[in-house]
């Protein structure tokens, strides 16, 4: 059974800051939860709609924009947007021969027993080989598409949530939510997300009726803690490199931890 999405606004954090830019394009951080572009039919503040803003003067004189990478609503951090179409044209062939650079960095549960590894697992939408009531919810499946990312552990600490760790994180492929999948794969999934942590009900729950106490208690955050920081690129047989600081809500748990270790 497929549960309804309410027509209701859902959260949203409206900021972003540019990380680095040129006469083609434009780097910025962007804010969570925020989606990038108008989606569903509904109508509610995106980050394109805030850069076109932010570049009116440009637009005005013939730039049109384009977005080159995505993040998911509830994912914070860089997004690379092109300022013209051959500008969209050359860096989208550099997205799809897997040129583009990407490091995030997710705060989970659990201590890795790794410092180190790299997830291979297959990727495809849970709905296509099992039940599931959330249409986007991806799974691990050997029928799944090829899917790779290596994660390194940065730091583990403990707090009153229990042990936690900051994982970055670096894909090497782009399936939806790659990263997230992985992650609960291997036993640590990301801090606050409401689909692939405790319970897909946290989701069903956060969709029909918000942010609640009950759900404060089960995942900590508001969000989920994933945060794309690093992000490498070429334009005109130059490499550019953008980097985004983390936010004040994934510093905080960083910060507010007991006994804490470098990377082990």
């Amino acid at each position: 059974m497929w549960i309804p999405i309410s027509d209701a606004p859902i959260a949203c954090f409206l900021h972003f800051e540019v990380a680095a830019e040129s006469g083609d394009w434009i780097v910025v951080d962007k804010g969570a939860p925020l989606i990038v572009h108008p989606s569903n039919g509904k109508k509610e503040p995106n980050l394109l709609e805030g850069v076109e803003a932010l570049l009116s003067y440009e637009i005005t004189n013939g730039a049109a924009l384009s977005l080159v990478n995505r993040l998911d609503r509830e994912t914070s951090g860089l997004t690379l947007v092109a300022k013209n179409k051959a500008a969209a044209r050359q860096l989208g062939r550099a997205m799809q021969r897997r040129l583009v650079h990407k490091e995030y960095l997710a705060i989970v549960r659990g201590w890795p027993e790794w410092t180190e590894t790299t997830c291979t697992a297959p990727v495809l939408r849970q709905g296509d080989v099992a039940e599931s009531r959330i249409w986007v919810k991806q799974a691990v499946h050997p029928a799944g598409k090829e899917c790779c990312t290596v994660f390194r552990v940065e730091q583990a600490w403990s707090t009153s949530h229990g042990p936690l760790a900051l994982v970055r994180c670096i894909p090497e492929t782009g399936r939806m939510h790659q990263i997230r999948v992985h992650l609960a794969h291997l036993g640590h999934p990301i801090l606050g997300d409401k689909i692939y942590g405790p319970s897909e009900e946290c989701y069903l729950d956060y969709i029909q009726h918000g942010w609640s106490r009950e759900l404060e208690e089960k995942l900590i955050l508001p969000r989920h803690a994933l945060h794309a920081c690093r992000l490498g690129f070429p334009f005109d047989e130059q490499m550019f490199t953008a980097e985004a600081p983390l936010p004040e809500d994934m510093r905080r748990l960083l910060d507010a931890g007991g006994q804490k270790d470098s990377v082990r």
